[in-house]
């Protein structure tokens, strides 16, 4: 059978309860915070019509992010085991579509992910120190390369650089939003004949923002009494972050005005040079350092825990099922992560702007299996099965309000291809993931075939 593998794997090592409701929060906010909240504001004040509509859409964001940790919560506390969604999708849509999923993290998703953010800290981190014409392709493959070997080492040292950076990064948004507050600078208000934008074209930008969240649910294997914490973890990291959003956002409202975040390409570093002079540009260009690496370290970590579980499950896959008892890692699953993403480092080099390629190679395979996630509630809930410890709160609407937000971000991403600015730049990036995608199909077949 498929998991004779795994137990033998299993017999060896598995993964040890050693993460807290704390150390989960942590690595949940540092999936989560980025370099979107230096970035994405302007862009959202750009779509919509005003301050209360454009705190109306964080506040939103928060609110469909804490739809999708209800459900993500039921799903762990049904199957608290490492391997987020891959063990949701394995049991409630079989073994197939767990393999396609699983094998697009591997090749788009999350490889995908990690690289876009090392693309981020590579034009941060050439601000501060430039290395030539490939600065920041270097800087992105050497964060990759140093992020692996310290998850390598082992999961309580990767646990605690992220403690020590997200507390640093957490300081630094606290500092622009009450900065921002305090400024007593006259904010810039909009034009009488501004447009209103798009208000979903707002959203998308917020969504991208509060991207990550559900990475907690691949740390329910290693989270002290899983079923009851893992609800915890989710939900008070969403409230925690929308929190946290709101303040950096009343910050550059307070400071710049919706007038001037819409003029602003880099609103951050605008309200940083109002409060702290023109040298806080290098200020800044550290903080967004910090931001990118919390959110790769933590990426990084979660990512190979799906490799892990499909190495137990396909003989073919054996090797990556292999769990390192010295410092509990996934080390197989971690180095093959590595490798495939400082491939696609090298594949975002050599593109107009490696950062919007990799969202365009990412965001249509990421949101399809978003959405298949979402349905397999509905399918454990109609089985005759053991209650969980936590239920979805107001079923069945939460969880066809969080499909329908779903697939909207899925229309939006497809719709990337036909976008007039980004299309002619991106859209081979789109018709890449998708492809790479399907490739699992054919692929599935070989590895069902070749099961012991």
């Amino acid at each position: 059978m498929a998991r004779d593998a795994g137990s033998v794997a299993r017999s060896e090592a598995a993964p040890r309860p050693l993460l807290s409701v704390p150390d989960g929060i942590v690595l949940l906010c540092g999936m989560v915070i980025g370099a979107g909240i230096f970035k994405l504001p302007s862009m959202v004040a750009g779509n919509t019509s005003g301050p209360v509509t454009f705190l109306l859409a964080w506040l939103l964001g928060g609110a469909a992010c804490l739809c999708g940790a209800l459900i993500y919560a039921e799903l762990a506390s049904r199957y608290p085991e490492t391997g987020g969604e891959y063990a949701f999708l394995s049991r409630g849509l079989g073994r197939g579509v767990a393999f396609l999923f699983a094998w697009s993290r591997i090749t788009v998703i999350q490889t995908g992910a990690i690289a876009a953010v090392a693309f981020v800290f590579g034009d941060y981190a050439s601000e501060i120190l430039p290395l030539g014409a490939n600065s920041s392709t270097l800087y992105a493959a050497a964060a990759v390369v140093a992020l692996t070997a310290l998850n390598f080492v082992g999961t309580l040292q990767s646990k605690s650089l992220q403690k020590l950076l997200q507390v640093v990064l957490f300081a630094a948004l606290v500092y622009i939003g009450v900065a921002g507050l305090v400024s007593g600078a006259a904010p810039k208000a909009l034009a009488a004949d501004a447009g209103a934008g798009s208000f979903g074209v707002a959203m998308i930008f917020v969504m991208f923002t509060f991207g990550g969240w559900n990475e907690a649910a691949y740390l329910a294997g290693e989270v002290h009494d899983a079923r009851r914490n893992m609800i915890r973890i989710l939900v008070w990291g969403i409230a925690l972050l929308t929190a946290l959003y709101l303040l950096v956002n009343l910050g550059y409202l307070t400071a710049l005005g919706q007038g001037g975040m819409r003029e602003s390409k880099v609103v951050a570093a605008d309200l940083m040079r109002l409060v702290a002079g023109e040298k806080a540009s290098i200020v800044l260009a550290l903080i967004v350092c910090v931001a990118s690496l919390t959110t790769m370290n933590a990426a990084t970590f979660t990512g190979a825990r799906t490799t892990w579980a499909l190495g137990r499950d396909f003989a073919l896959f054996a090797r990556l099922g292999h769990w390192r008892d010295a410092g509990s890692t996934p080390a197989n699953a971690l180095l093959l992560q590595g490798v495939i993403t400082l491939a696609l480092v090298a594949a975002g080099s050599v593109t107009p702007d490696g950062f919007g390629a990799m969202v365009a190679y990412t965001a249509p395979v990421f949101w399809t299996f978003f959405l298949l996630t979402a349905i397999t509630l509905f399918v454990f809930r109609a089985r005759v099965a053991e209650a969980p410890a936590f239920r979805v709160p107001l079923y069945p609407l939460i969880p066809l309000a969080f499909c329908a937000m779903c697939a909207y971000m899925l229309w939006s991403a497809l719709s990337y291809v036909s976008n007039p600015e980004y299309g002619p730049k991106f859209g081979d990036m789109v018709l890449g993931g998708l492809v790479v995608m399907l490739a699992g199909i054919p692929l599935y077949f070989l590895a069902r075939g070749g099961r012991t």
